[in-house]
C-alpha cells in the first residue's frame, strides 16, 4: 500500500506542476497581471485558492463518486455563467489598471503593493476554479493519462488507473459521450515493454486492502497534484515579479491591460460555452 501511494503521489505532483504551466487559464492570467503589480502575497494565496478548488475536484474525479455529477450536471451551465461574469469582473479590474512609481521608491511601493495585496486572493483564486466545471473534466482525462502511463511503465498505482477509467466510462453513461479518453501512444503500452514486466508488482486482492484505501489513495494523489500546482505558480509569481523591473511604466501597463481583455475574452468563451449547453 505504502509503494502505491508514494508512487501516485509522485505522479500527482508531477501532473499538478505539468498541467499547471499553461498560461492560457484565467488563474494563470490573474498571477502574471498581479505579479507585475508587486502582489506576491497575494499571487501566492490566489494559487492557495486555485488549488483547494482542484483538489476537490480531481478526488471526485479519480475517487468515482459519479452520483455527485448527476446531480452536478444540470446546474454546470448556470455555474459557469456565475463563473464567466466572476471573469468577467476581475478582466476589467485588471484593464483599466494603471501603475505609476515614477517618483516614488520602488521598493516602498512594492511593498505597500505586497502588503495590500494579499486580502481577497484565496478566495478569488477558490472561486474563478469552483466556477469552472470544466476543471472536472479537464483534470479527469489528464489524471487517467498520466496514471495510465505510470501504470504501463510497471509501477503500482494501486489500480487507480481502473477507477480513473470507470470514472470516465460511469460519466459517459450518465451524460453521454462528456468525456473522450486519451489514447496512450503506442510505444509507452505494456506490451511493448516487455523488460517491465518481469518486475511488475503483484495484485494485491481487495479482500487484503483497508476499507478506506481507494479513499486514501485517490486523496493522495489530489493532494499530491494540489501541491505541485502551487509550486509551479509561486515560481512563477517569483519569476515574473523578479522580471518586471526590467520592464518599462508604460510597457508594464500595457502587458496588464491586455491581460485584462484576454482574460475577458476567456470569459466570453466560457459564457458562450453555457449558452450552448442550454440550448
Amino acid at each position: 500500500m505504502s509503494e502505491s501511494i508514494i508512487t501516485i503521489s509522485i505522479a500527482g505532483l508531477l501532473a499538478g506542476f505539468i498541467f499547471s504551466m499553461p498560461i492560457a487559464g484565467p488563474i494563470s492570467i490573474l498571477v502574471v497581471s498581479n505579479s507585475l503589480k508587486g502582489k506576491v502575497r497575494y499571487c501566492n494565496l490566489l494559487a492557495l485558492g486555485a488549488s483547494f478548488a482542484d483538489l476537490v475536484f480531481v478526488f471526485v474525479a479519480v475517487y468515482g463518486i459519479t452520483r455527485f455529477y448527476s446531480e452536478y450536471k444540470p446546474a454546470i451551465p448556470y455555474i459557469m455563467m456565475a463563473g464567466a461574469l466572476f471573469i468577467f469582473y476581475m478582466s476589467y479590474r485588471i484593464a483599466r489598471t494603471k501603475i505609476d512609481f515614477e517618483h516614488i521608491d520602488e521598493k516602498v511601493h512594492v511593498a505597500e503593493a505586497i502588503k495590500r495585496g494579499g486580502s481577497g486572493g484565496f478566495y478569488t483564486g477558490l472561486l474563478v476554479n469552483f466556477l469552472n466545471p470544466t476543471l472536472f473534466f479537464g483534470w479527469l482525462t489528464s489524471s487517467f493519462l498520466v496514471i495510465t502511463i505510470v501504470s504501463s511503465l510497471g509501477f503500482n498505482t494501486g489500480g487507480l488507473d481502473t477507477m480513473i477509467g470507470q470514472s470516465i466510462t460511469e460519466i459517459n453513461n450518465i451524460g453521454g459521450n462528456v468525456v473522450t479518453k486519451p489514447e496512450l501512444p503506442g510505444y509507452l503500452k505494456f506490451d511493448t515493454l516487455p523488460m517491465l514486466k518481469k518486475t511488475s508488482p503483484a495484485i494485491v486482492p481487495a479482500s487484503v486492502l483497508p476499507y478506506n484505501y481507494h479513499m486514501i489513495i485517490s486523496l493522495s494523489y489530489a493532494a499530491a497534484l494540489s501541491l505541485g500546482s502551487i509550486i509551479w505558480f509561486m515560481l512563477l509569481t517569483q519569476l515574473i515579479y523578479r522580471c518586471r523591473k526590467w520592464i518599462s511604466v508604460n510597457t508594464l501597463n500595457l502587458v496588464i491591460n491586455s491581460l485584462g481583455i484576454v482574460l475577458g475574452l476567456f470569459g466570453m468563451f466560457i459564457f458562450y460555452k453555457a449558452i450552448t449547453m442550454i440550448s
